[in-house]
Protein backbone atom coordinates (compact mmCIF):
# COMPACT_ATOMS: atom_id res chain seq x y z
CA UNK A 1 0.00 0.00 0.00
CA UNK A 2 1.08 3.68 -0.78
CA UNK A 3 0.21 5.37 2.21
CA UNK A 4 0.64 9.04 0.52
CA UNK A 5 -2.19 8.71 -1.76
CA UNK A 6 -3.98 5.92 -0.17
CA UNK A 7 -3.53 2.83 -2.78
CA UNK A 8 -2.91 -0.87 -3.09
CA UNK A 9 -1.41 -1.85 -5.89
CA UNK A 10 -2.85 -4.27 -8.02
CA UNK A 11 -0.41 -4.96 -10.85
CA UNK A 12 2.38 -3.50 -12.88
CA UNK A 13 5.17 -4.26 -15.14
CA UNK A 14 7.89 -2.06 -14.19
CA UNK A 15 6.96 0.93 -15.82
CA UNK A 16 2.95 0.98 -15.41
CA UNK A 17 1.42 0.40 -12.07
CA UNK A 18 -2.49 -0.52 -11.58
CA UNK A 19 -3.92 0.64 -7.89
CA UNK A 20 -7.14 0.76 -6.02
CA UNK A 21 -8.22 3.49 -4.30
CA UNK A 22 -9.06 3.26 -0.56
CA UNK A 23 -11.85 5.51 -1.11
CA UNK A 24 -12.96 3.55 -4.46
CA UNK A 25 -12.96 0.36 -2.64
CA UNK A 26 -16.94 0.74 -1.52
CA UNK A 27 -17.27 0.61 -5.08
CA UNK A 28 -17.01 -3.58 -4.76
CA UNK A 29 -14.59 -5.59 -7.49
CA UNK A 30 -13.81 -9.19 -9.06
CA UNK A 31 -11.07 -11.60 -9.61
CA UNK A 32 -11.52 -13.88 -12.13
CA UNK A 33 -9.59 -16.85 -13.71
CA UNK A 34 -8.92 -20.36 -14.56
CA UNK A 35 -8.11 -22.42 -11.51
CA UNK A 36 -4.29 -22.20 -11.31
CA UNK A 37 -3.54 -18.81 -12.54
CA UNK A 38 -3.26 -17.38 -8.82
CA UNK A 39 -6.37 -16.04 -7.71
CA UNK A 40 -5.56 -16.92 -4.51
CA UNK A 41 -2.80 -15.20 -4.36
CA UNK A 42 -4.66 -12.07 -4.95
CA UNK A 43 -6.93 -12.17 -3.17
CA UNK A 44 -4.68 -12.33 -0.09
CA UNK A 45 -2.67 -9.10 -1.59
CA UNK A 46 -5.78 -7.17 -1.60
CA UNK A 47 -6.61 -8.72 2.07
CA UNK A 48 -3.37 -7.80 3.57
CA UNK A 49 -3.53 -4.42 1.63
CA UNK A 50 -6.61 -3.21 3.10
CA UNK A 51 -5.46 -4.61 6.59
CA UNK A 52 -2.32 -2.82 6.39
CA UNK A 53 -4.78 0.60 5.76
CA UNK A 54 -6.85 -0.45 8.89
CA UNK A 55 -9.92 -2.33 7.35
CA UNK A 56 -11.51 -5.14 8.86
CA UNK A 57 -11.55 -7.79 6.47
CA UNK A 58 -13.55 -10.98 6.14
CA UNK A 59 -12.59 -13.62 3.93
CA UNK A 60 -13.74 -17.15 2.77
CA UNK A 61 -11.11 -19.23 2.56
CA UNK A 62 -12.48 -22.45 0.51
CA UNK A 63 -9.01 -24.67 0.02
CA UNK A 64 -7.74 -24.06 3.32
CA UNK A 65 -4.80 -21.93 1.78
CA UNK A 66 -5.42 -18.46 2.96
CA UNK A 67 -4.48 -19.28 6.52
CA UNK A 68 -1.03 -18.58 5.71
CA UNK A 69 -1.97 -14.50 6.14
CA UNK A 70 -1.52 -15.15 10.27
CA UNK A 71 1.82 -15.98 9.44
CA UNK A 72 5.19 -14.00 8.37
CA UNK A 73 6.54 -14.76 4.64
CA UNK A 74 9.09 -17.14 4.03
CA UNK A 75 11.65 -16.49 1.19
CA UNK A 76 11.45 -17.22 -2.74
CA UNK A 77 12.96 -16.76 -5.50
CA UNK A 78 8.83 -16.15 -7.19
CA UNK A 79 8.36 -13.11 -4.43
CA UNK A 80 12.11 -11.77 -4.79
CA UNK A 81 11.59 -11.72 -8.71
CA UNK A 82 8.14 -9.57 -8.20
CA UNK A 83 10.16 -7.62 -5.83
CA UNK A 84 13.06 -6.30 -7.83
CA UNK A 85 10.21 -6.23 -11.23
CA UNK A 86 7.95 -3.80 -9.37
CA UNK A 87 10.67 -2.23 -7.55
CA UNK A 88 9.63 -2.86 -3.77
CA UNK A 89 11.63 -1.05 -1.87
CA UNK A 90 9.78 -1.29 1.44
CA UNK A 91 8.81 -5.09 1.21
CA UNK A 92 8.94 -6.69 4.64
CA UNK A 93 7.37 -10.08 5.17
CA UNK A 94 5.27 -9.98 8.25
CA UNK A 95 2.27 -11.88 9.33
CA UNK A 96 -1.16 -10.35 9.88
CA UNK A 97 -3.94 -10.29 12.58
CA UNK A 98 -6.01 -13.02 12.12
CA UNK A 99 -9.19 -14.07 13.99
CA UNK A 100 -10.45 -18.11 12.39
CA UNK A 101 -13.58 -18.89 12.00
CA UNK A 102 -16.01 -22.01 11.27
CA UNK A 103 -19.66 -22.61 11.36
CA UNK A 104 -18.80 -26.18 12.25
CA UNK A 105 -16.38 -24.96 15.20
CA UNK A 106 -13.72 -27.63 14.29
CA UNK A 107 -11.20 -25.05 12.64
CA UNK A 108 -12.45 -22.06 14.00
CA UNK A 109 -14.41 -20.44 16.53
CA UNK A 110 -18.49 -21.26 15.97
CA UNK A 111 -20.52 -18.79 13.66
CA UNK A 112 -24.09 -19.04 14.51
CA UNK A 113 -26.93 -17.03 13.77
CA UNK A 114 -30.97 -17.83 14.37
CA UNK A 115 -33.44 -18.40 12.06
CA UNK A 116 -35.07 -15.02 12.78
CA UNK A 117 -32.39 -13.38 11.81
CA UNK A 118 -31.73 -15.23 8.58
CA UNK A 119 -35.36 -14.25 7.66
CA UNK A 120 -38.13 -16.48 5.04
CA UNK A 121 -36.68 -15.22 2.04
CA UNK A 122 -33.09 -16.65 2.16
CA UNK A 123 -34.64 -20.00 4.57
CA UNK A 124 -36.80 -20.21 1.20
CA UNK A 125 -34.17 -20.32 -0.87
CA UNK A 126 -31.87 -22.50 1.27
CA UNK A 127 -34.75 -25.07 1.36
CA UNK A 128 -35.52 -24.81 -2.51
CA UNK A 129 -39.48 -24.02 -1.52
CA UNK A 130 -41.98 -23.54 -4.24
CA UNK A 131 -44.40 -20.22 -3.93
CA UNK A 132 -47.16 -22.61 -2.08
CA UNK A 133 -44.04 -23.28 0.47
CA UNK A 134 -42.72 -20.15 0.48
CA UNK A 135 -46.01 -18.41 1.88
CA UNK A 136 -46.65 -20.73 4.70
CA UNK A 137 -42.86 -20.30 5.63
CA UNK A 138 -43.51 -16.66 5.85
CA UNK A 139 -47.45 -17.07 7.60
CA UNK A 140 -44.76 -18.99 10.38
CA UNK A 141 -42.72 -15.72 10.51
CA UNK A 142 -46.11 -13.81 11.38
CA UNK A 143 -47.36 -16.44 13.75
CA UNK A 144 -44.07 -15.97 15.15
CA UNK A 145 -43.81 -12.37 15.91
CA UNK A 146 -47.98 -12.21 16.35
CA UNK A 147 -47.61 -14.76 19.52
CA UNK A 148 -43.90 -13.72 20.63
CA UNK A 149 -42.19 -17.06 19.85
CA UNK A 150 -38.36 -16.77 19.33
CA UNK A 151 -36.85 -19.01 16.52
CA UNK A 152 -33.59 -19.54 17.29
CA UNK A 153 -32.79 -22.88 15.94
CA UNK A 154 -34.10 -25.50 13.68
CA UNK A 155 -36.24 -27.17 16.04
CA UNK A 156 -37.59 -24.18 17.24
CA UNK A 157 -39.45 -23.92 13.40
CA UNK A 158 -40.09 -27.01 13.49
CA UNK A 159 -42.26 -27.38 16.27
CA UNK A 160 -44.02 -24.08 15.65
CA UNK A 161 -44.55 -25.85 12.12
CA UNK A 162 -46.05 -28.70 13.71
CA UNK A 163 -48.22 -26.25 15.75
CA UNK A 164 -49.52 -25.12 12.72
CA UNK A 165 -50.27 -27.58 11.21
CA UNK A 166 -52.16 -29.38 14.22
CA UNK A 167 -54.24 -26.02 14.36
CA UNK A 168 -54.47 -25.30 11.02
CA UNK A 169 -58.53 -24.40 10.91
CA UNK A 170 -57.95 -22.23 13.66
CA UNK A 171 -55.59 -20.38 11.93
CA UNK A 172 -56.44 -20.17 8.33
CA UNK A 173 -58.87 -17.44 9.04
CA UNK A 174 -55.77 -15.04 10.25
CA UNK A 175 -52.85 -16.48 7.98
CA UNK A 176 -54.53 -18.29 5.34
CA UNK A 177 -54.64 -21.84 4.29
CA UNK A 178 -51.68 -24.33 5.38
CA UNK A 179 -51.75 -27.28 4.00
CA UNK A 180 -50.24 -30.26 6.26
CA UNK A 181 -48.53 -31.57 3.07
CA UNK A 182 -46.93 -28.10 2.38
CA UNK A 183 -45.95 -28.62 6.09
CA UNK A 184 -44.78 -32.10 5.60
CA UNK A 185 -42.47 -31.23 2.56
CA UNK A 186 -40.90 -28.32 4.73
CA UNK A 187 -40.55 -30.21 7.70
CA UNK A 188 -38.54 -32.98 5.37
CA UNK A 189 -36.47 -30.39 3.95
CA UNK A 190 -35.17 -28.80 7.30
CA UNK A 191 -34.07 -32.80 8.07
CA UNK A 192 -31.75 -32.82 4.88
CA UNK A 193 -30.68 -29.22 6.29
CA UNK A 194 -29.60 -30.78 9.62
CA UNK A 195 -27.58 -33.40 8.06
CA UNK A 196 -26.03 -30.87 6.15
CA UNK A 197 -24.86 -29.30 8.75
CA UNK A 198 -27.70 -26.51 9.00
CA UNK A 199 -27.58 -27.53 13.12
CA UNK A 200 -24.35 -26.05 14.02
CA UNK A 201 -25.21 -22.93 12.07
CA UNK A 202 -28.43 -21.79 13.45
CA UNK A 203 -28.57 -21.06 17.62
CA UNK A 204 -27.10 -19.03 19.91
CA UNK A 205 -24.94 -17.20 20.67
CA UNK A 206 -24.99 -15.59 17.02
CA UNK A 207 -22.05 -13.88 15.98
CA UNK A 208 -21.64 -10.24 16.48
CA UNK A 209 -21.31 -8.05 13.44
CA UNK A 210 -18.93 -5.83 16.05
CA UNK A 211 -16.58 -9.16 16.08
CA UNK A 212 -15.62 -8.96 12.27
CA UNK A 213 -14.78 -5.52 12.17
CA UNK A 214 -12.06 -5.13 14.49
CA UNK A 215 -8.62 -3.50 14.27
CA UNK A 216 -5.68 -4.64 16.63
CA UNK A 217 -3.45 -1.90 18.97
CA UNK A 218 -1.90 -0.68 16.29
CA UNK A 219 -4.60 0.36 13.91
CA UNK A 220 -4.44 -2.69 11.37
CA UNK A 221 -7.48 -4.47 10.33
CA UNK A 222 -8.15 -7.99 11.66
CA UNK A 223 -8.70 -10.37 9.02
CA UNK A 224 -11.57 -12.50 9.77
CA UNK A 225 -11.00 -15.76 7.90
CA UNK A 226 -13.69 -18.34 7.70
CA UNK A 227 -12.84 -21.81 7.02
CA UNK A 228 -15.39 -23.29 4.24
CA UNK A 229 -13.32 -26.39 2.83
CA UNK A 230 -15.92 -28.73 4.11
CA UNK A 231 -19.34 -26.31 4.39
CA UNK A 232 -18.64 -26.09 0.09
CA UNK A 233 -17.88 -29.31 -0.26
CA UNK A 234 -20.63 -31.17 1.70
CA UNK A 235 -23.58 -28.45 1.48
CA UNK A 236 -22.77 -25.32 -0.95
CA UNK A 237 -26.68 -23.87 -0.31
CA UNK A 238 -25.66 -23.16 3.42
CA UNK A 239 -22.46 -21.28 2.41
CA UNK A 240 -24.33 -19.14 0.38
CA UNK A 241 -27.00 -18.73 2.64
CA UNK A 242 -24.55 -17.68 5.25
CA UNK A 243 -22.63 -15.23 2.96
CA UNK A 244 -26.44 -13.49 1.70
CA UNK A 245 -27.26 -13.17 5.72
CA UNK A 246 -24.22 -11.42 6.28
CA UNK A 247 -24.87 -9.29 3.26
CA UNK A 248 -28.20 -8.77 4.92
CA UNK A 249 -27.50 -8.39 8.62
CA UNK A 250 -24.59 -5.58 7.29
CA UNK A 251 -27.06 -3.92 5.47
CA UNK A 252 -29.92 -3.69 8.05
CA UNK A 253 -27.61 -3.08 10.82
CA UNK A 254 -24.92 0.07 10.02
CA UNK A 255 -25.91 3.42 9.76
CA UNK A 256 -25.37 5.05 6.28
CA UNK A 257 -21.53 6.33 5.87
CA UNK A 258 -21.57 8.10 2.61
CA UNK A 259 -18.31 8.58 0.67
CA UNK A 260 -15.55 7.98 3.35
CA UNK A 261 -11.63 7.29 2.69
CA UNK A 262 -12.18 3.84 3.59
CA UNK A 263 -14.26 1.22 4.05
CA UNK A 264 -15.38 0.32 7.27
CA UNK A 265 -15.04 -3.54 6.07
CA UNK A 266 -14.38 -5.38 2.78
CA UNK A 267 -15.47 -9.00 1.96
CA UNK A 268 -13.83 -11.47 -0.29
CA UNK A 269 -16.17 -14.57 -1.21
CA UNK A 270 -14.60 -16.85 -3.41
CA UNK A 271 -16.65 -19.86 -5.11
CA UNK A 272 -18.62 -16.80 -5.77
CA UNK A 273 -20.83 -18.27 -8.68
CA UNK A 274 -22.60 -20.93 -5.45
CA UNK A 275 -23.95 -17.65 -4.21
CA UNK A 276 -26.15 -17.08 -7.09
CA UNK A 277 -26.83 -20.61 -8.03
CA UNK A 278 -30.27 -21.48 -8.83
CA UNK A 279 -31.25 -18.19 -6.61
CA UNK A 280 -34.85 -17.29 -7.14
CA UNK A 281 -35.85 -14.46 -9.60
CA UNK A 282 -37.22 -12.47 -6.69
CA UNK A 283 -34.34 -13.07 -4.04
CA UNK A 284 -32.13 -12.28 -6.90
CA UNK A 285 -33.37 -8.69 -7.36
CA UNK A 286 -32.66 -8.38 -3.57
CA UNK A 287 -29.58 -9.50 -3.85
CA UNK A 288 -28.98 -6.90 -6.24
CA UNK A 289 -30.17 -3.88 -4.45
CA UNK A 290 -28.17 -4.94 -1.49
CA UNK A 291 -24.97 -4.94 -3.68
CA UNK A 292 -25.76 -1.28 -5.29
CA UNK A 293 -27.13 0.22 -1.63
CA UNK A 294 -24.96 -1.75 0.75
CA UNK A 295 -21.91 0.51 -1.09
CA UNK A 296 -23.00 3.76 1.32
CA UNK A 297 -22.81 1.92 4.38
CA UNK A 298 -18.90 1.95 3.47
CA UNK A 299 -18.91 -2.03 2.55
CA UNK A 300 -16.94 -3.48 -0.35
CA UNK A 301 -17.72 -6.49 -1.78
CA UNK A 302 -15.37 -8.31 -3.56
CA UNK A 303 -16.36 -11.68 -5.29
CA UNK A 304 -14.02 -14.26 -6.46
CA UNK A 305 -14.68 -16.80 -9.26
CA UNK A 306 -13.41 -18.78 -12.60
CA UNK A 307 -15.34 -16.33 -15.08
CA UNK A 308 -17.29 -13.18 -14.53
CA UNK A 309 -20.24 -14.61 -16.21
CA UNK A 310 -20.79 -16.85 -13.55
CA UNK A 311 -22.12 -13.00 -11.96
CA UNK A 312 -25.47 -12.09 -12.69
CA UNK A 313 -25.10 -9.31 -15.19
CA UNK A 314 -26.43 -6.36 -12.89
CA UNK A 315 -24.07 -7.56 -10.21
CA UNK A 316 -21.02 -7.65 -12.56
CA UNK A 317 -22.21 -3.98 -13.77
CA UNK A 318 -21.54 -2.95 -9.96
CA UNK A 319 -18.27 -4.51 -10.09
CA UNK A 320 -15.44 -1.30 -10.25
CA UNK A 321 -12.30 -3.29 -9.63
CA UNK A 322 -12.24 -5.87 -12.05
CA UNK A 323 -8.94 -8.57 -11.89
CA UNK A 324 -8.65 -11.28 -14.48
CA UNK A 325 -6.06 -14.09 -14.50
CA UNK A 326 -5.71 -16.05 -17.42
CA UNK A 327 -8.96 -17.89 -19.14
CA UNK A 328 -8.53 -20.97 -21.29
CA UNK A 329 -10.12 -21.22 -24.75
CA UNK A 330 -10.47 -24.82 -25.62
CA UNK A 331 -14.02 -24.98 -26.94
CA UNK A 332 -16.05 -22.16 -29.42
CA UNK A 333 -18.14 -21.60 -26.19
CA UNK A 334 -14.89 -20.26 -24.41
CA UNK A 335 -13.84 -17.94 -27.00
CA UNK A 336 -17.22 -16.42 -27.27
CA UNK A 337 -16.66 -15.98 -23.31
CA UNK A 338 -13.60 -14.39 -23.34
CA UNK A 339 -14.72 -12.02 -25.74
CA UNK A 340 -17.41 -11.20 -23.48
CA UNK A 341 -14.89 -10.47 -20.53
CA UNK A 342 -12.83 -8.65 -23.03
CA UNK A 343 -15.83 -6.34 -23.76
CA UNK A 344 -15.99 -5.27 -20.20
CA UNK A 345 -13.12 -3.69 -20.11
CA UNK A 346 -12.04 -0.34 -20.91
CA UNK A 347 -9.59 -0.26 -23.29
CA UNK A 348 -7.87 2.97 -24.42
CA UNK A 349 -3.88 2.35 -25.20
CA UNK A 350 -5.38 -0.38 -27.65
CA UNK A 351 -4.03 -3.59 -25.29
CA UNK A 352 -5.10 -6.48 -27.15
CA UNK A 353 -7.62 -8.06 -24.06
CA UNK A 354 -8.76 -10.81 -25.98
CA UNK A 355 -4.97 -12.43 -26.52
CA UNK A 356 -3.73 -11.15 -23.80
CA UNK A 357 -6.07 -13.31 -21.11
CA UNK A 358 -5.01 -16.55 -22.97
CA UNK A 359 -1.89 -16.28 -22.87
CA UNK A 360 -1.13 -14.46 -19.03
CA UNK A 361 1.42 -16.41 -17.12
CA UNK A 362 1.03 -17.28 -13.25
CA UNK A 363 0.22 -14.55 -11.22
CA UNK A 364 0.01 -12.18 -14.04
CA UNK A 365 -3.72 -10.49 -14.70
CA UNK A 366 -5.67 -7.53 -16.88
CA UNK A 367 -6.72 -4.92 -14.09
CA UNK A 368 -9.14 -2.41 -14.17
CA UNK A 369 -10.19 0.23 -11.09
CA UNK A 370 -12.00 3.40 -10.47
CA UNK A 371 -10.37 6.70 -11.25
CA UNK A 372 -10.92 9.92 -8.40
CA UNK A 373 -14.28 9.95 -10.75
CA UNK A 374 -15.37 6.83 -10.18
CA UNK A 375 -14.61 6.03 -13.65
CA UNK A 376 -12.73 3.04 -14.59
CA UNK A 377 -9.39 3.14 -15.43
CA UNK A 378 -7.86 1.73 -19.05
CA UNK A 379 -6.80 -1.68 -18.25
CA UNK A 380 -3.56 -2.42 -17.95
CA UNK A 381 -1.52 -5.99 -18.04
CA UNK A 382 0.90 -6.47 -15.20
CA UNK A 383 2.15 -8.81 -12.32
CA UNK A 384 0.52 -9.20 -8.87
CA UNK A 385 2.91 -7.98 -5.82
CA UNK A 386 3.28 -11.02 -3.82
CA UNK A 387 2.03 -11.07 -0.41
CA UNK A 388 3.89 -10.40 2.66
CA UNK A 389 2.70 -12.93 4.85
CA UNK A 390 2.71 -16.72 4.14
CA UNK A 391 1.07 -17.88 0.85
CA UNK A 392 -0.14 -21.42 1.59
CA UNK A 393 -1.73 -23.39 4.90
CA UNK A 394 -0.59 -23.29 8.42
CA UNK A 395 -0.15 -26.22 10.22
CA UNK A 396 -3.04 -27.67 12.22
CA UNK A 397 -0.75 -27.27 15.66
CA UNK A 398 -0.58 -23.40 14.76
CA UNK A 399 -3.84 -23.11 13.72
CA UNK A 400 -5.57 -24.48 16.99
CA UNK A 401 -2.38 -22.20 19.27
CA UNK A 402 -4.40 -18.91 16.97
CA UNK A 403 -7.19 -19.70 18.32
CA UNK A 404 -6.75 -20.64 22.03
CA UNK A 405 -4.75 -17.57 21.79
CA UNK A 406 -7.71 -15.46 20.26
CA UNK A 407 -9.50 -12.49 21.74
CA UNK A 408 -12.37 -14.17 20.85
CA UNK A 409 -11.17 -17.69 22.68
CA UNK A 410 -14.70 -18.35 24.74
CA UNK A 411 -17.09 -16.44 23.91
CA UNK A 412 -18.84 -18.43 21.06
CA UNK A 413 -17.84 -22.06 22.21
CA UNK A 414 -20.84 -22.71 24.86
CA UNK A 415 -24.34 -22.89 22.59
CA UNK A 416 -26.42 -21.25 24.97
CA UNK A 417 -30.41 -23.00 24.63
CA UNK A 418 -32.93 -20.88 26.25
CA UNK A 419 -36.06 -20.47 26.16
CA UNK A 420 -37.94 -20.27 22.67
CA UNK A 421 -40.56 -21.43 20.46
CA UNK A 422 -39.61 -24.90 20.80
CA UNK A 423 -40.56 -24.70 24.87
CA UNK A 424 -42.85 -22.43 24.79
CA UNK A 425 -45.12 -24.34 22.62
CA UNK A 426 -44.35 -27.39 24.83
CA UNK A 427 -45.46 -25.50 27.45
CA UNK A 428 -48.42 -24.87 25.90
CA UNK A 429 -48.71 -28.49 24.85
CA UNK A 430 -48.14 -29.79 28.09
CA UNK A 431 -51.09 -27.44 29.87
CA UNK A 432 -53.03 -28.29 27.21
CA UNK A 433 -52.87 -32.17 28.25
CA UNK A 434 -53.15 -31.16 31.21
CA UNK A 435 -56.33 -29.04 31.19
CA UNK A 436 -58.11 -31.86 29.12
CA UNK A 437 -57.23 -34.40 31.94
CA UNK A 438 -58.76 -32.31 34.21
CA UNK A 439 -61.37 -31.90 32.14
CA UNK A 440 -62.16 -35.76 31.49
CA UNK A 441 -61.30 -35.93 35.41
CA UNK A 442 -64.13 -33.61 35.89
CA UNK A 443 -66.65 -34.98 33.27
CA UNK A 444 -65.63 -38.51 34.81
CA UNK A 445 -66.27 -37.79 38.58
CA UNK A 446 -69.93 -35.88 37.58
CA UNK A 447 -70.90 -39.15 35.72
CA UNK A 448 -69.98 -41.31 38.82
CA UNK A 449 -71.69 -38.78 41.04
CA UNK A 450 -75.28 -38.84 38.32
CA UNK A 451 -74.83 -42.80 38.69
CA UNK A 452 -74.58 -42.66 42.20
CA UNK A 453 -77.52 -40.74 42.65
CA UNK A 454 -79.40 -42.53 40.11
CA UNK A 455 -78.81 -45.52 42.10
CA UNK A 456 -79.96 -44.34 45.71
CA UNK A 457 -83.20 -43.25 44.18
CA UNK A 458 -83.89 -46.69 42.53
CA UNK A 459 -83.26 -47.91 45.84
CA UNK A 460 -84.79 -45.75 47.29
CA UNK A 461 -87.65 -46.47 45.04
CA UNK A 462 -87.46 -49.69 46.05
CA UNK A 463 -87.51 -49.74 49.42
CA UNK A 464 -91.12 -47.79 49.06
CA UNK A 465 -92.46 -49.85 47.17
CA UNK A 466 -91.57 -52.76 49.67
CA UNK A 467 -92.90 -50.56 52.48
CA UNK A 468 -95.56 -50.22 51.04
CA UNK A 469 -96.49 -54.18 50.17
CA UNK A 470 -95.49 -54.47 53.62
CA UNK A 471 -97.96 -52.03 54.79
CA UNK A 472 -100.42 -53.83 52.78
CA UNK A 473 -100.04 -57.01 54.30
CA UNK A 474 -100.49 -55.53 57.89
CA UNK A 475 -103.50 -53.65 56.71
CA UNK A 476 -105.21 -57.23 56.24
CA UNK A 477 -104.13 -58.94 53.38
CA UNK A 478 -105.73 -59.67 49.55
CA UNK A 479 -109.23 -59.89 49.74
CA UNK A 480 -111.41 -62.19 47.61
CA UNK A 481 -112.88 -60.91 44.86
CA UNK A 482 -116.57 -60.66 43.62
CA UNK A 483 -117.52 -62.69 40.88
CA UNK A 484 -117.81 -59.23 39.06
CA UNK A 485 -115.17 -58.21 40.15
CA UNK A 486 -113.15 -61.32 38.59
CA UNK A 487 -115.49 -60.91 35.37
CA UNK A 488 -114.30 -57.19 34.83
CA UNK A 489 -110.55 -57.96 35.46
CA UNK A 490 -110.60 -61.26 33.31
CA UNK A 491 -112.23 -59.43 30.34
CA UNK A 492 -109.49 -56.56 30.39
CA UNK A 493 -107.12 -59.11 30.54
CA UNK A 494 -108.18 -61.13 27.38
CA UNK A 495 -108.89 -57.71 25.59
CA UNK A 496 -105.39 -56.72 26.14
CA UNK A 497 -103.88 -60.12 24.94
CA UNK A 498 -105.65 -59.52 21.61
CA UNK A 499 -104.28 -55.75 21.38
CA UNK A 500 -100.62 -56.89 22.19
CA UNK A 501 -100.78 -59.65 19.85
CA UNK A 502 -101.90 -57.12 17.27
CA UNK A 503 -98.97 -54.81 17.56
CA UNK A 504 -96.40 -57.17 18.43
CA UNK A 505 -97.45 -58.45 14.79
CA UNK A 506 -97.63 -55.35 13.30
CA UNK A 507 -93.98 -54.59 14.47
CA UNK A 508 -92.57 -57.93 13.30
CA UNK A 509 -94.14 -57.12 10.64
CA UNK A 510 -92.78 -53.42 9.66
CA UNK A 511 -88.92 -55.35 10.42
CA UNK A 512 -90.18 -58.05 7.97
CA UNK A 513 -90.53 -55.72 5.24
Amino acid sequence: MTTESKTILLAGDGTTRAEQRLDMSNRHGLIAGATGTGKTVTLQVLAEGFARAGVPVFAVDVKGDLSGISQPGRPHKEIDRRVNLLGLSDYKASPHPTLFWDIFGERGHPVRTTISEMGPDILAALLDLNETQTGILYACFAIADDEGLLLLDLKDLRSLLAFMSDNAKALRGEYGNISSASVGAIQRRLLVLEAQGGERLFGEPAIALKDLMQKDFSGIGVISLLDAERLVRESPKLYAAFLLWLLSELFEELPEAGDLEQPKIVLFFDEAHLLFKDMPKGLLEKVEQVFRLIRSKAVGIYLITQSPLDVPENVLGQMGMKIQHALRAFTPKDQRAIRAVAAGFRNDTGVDVVGTITNLGLGEALVSSLNEDGAPTSVVAGTVPPPQAQIGPIEDATRAKAIADSPMSGRYETEIDRDSAFELLAERTEAAVERAEREAAQEAAEEAKQAQEKAAQKEAEQKARQEAREQRARSGGSRRQSAGEAFIKSTLRSVGRSLGSRLVRGILGSLRK
